[in-house]
């Protein structure tokens, strides 16, 4: 017996949209760890510390603030956040070590 549900359009319609936004989300990151390399490169020539804790600070509380008015929880919001600057002072020290 096939337990595989039938072909359902709605539900194939949202997936289509799930993997759309999806693949924008990969292109946006990608985008965004190109800047934030160039950041790195130039705060390790300048002699500039990886962290900028006020700016991550900062950041975080906005990013809370546009999840609240997004309708999206401002925690998971925030551990999103800290987990991408958590990944952009690594490389900005990888970038200081040489």
């Amino acid at each position: 017996m096939n337990n595989a549900p039938a072909q359902d359009p709605v539900l194939a319609s949202y997936r289509q949209s799930i993997d759309n936004i999806d693949a924008a989300l990969i292109h946006i990151l990608a985008e965004r760890f190109r800047i934030t390399q160039a950041v790195g490169e130039h705060k390790a020539k300048n002699s500039l510390p990886p962290a900028d804790p006020g700016r991550e600070q900062s950041q975080i509380a906005r990013l809370r603030r546009l999840a609240e008015e997004s309708q999206l929880d401002p925690e998971f919001s925030e551990k999103f956040i800290r987990f991408i600057i958590d990944e952009v002072i690594r490389h900005h020290e990888q970038a200081r070590q040489g």
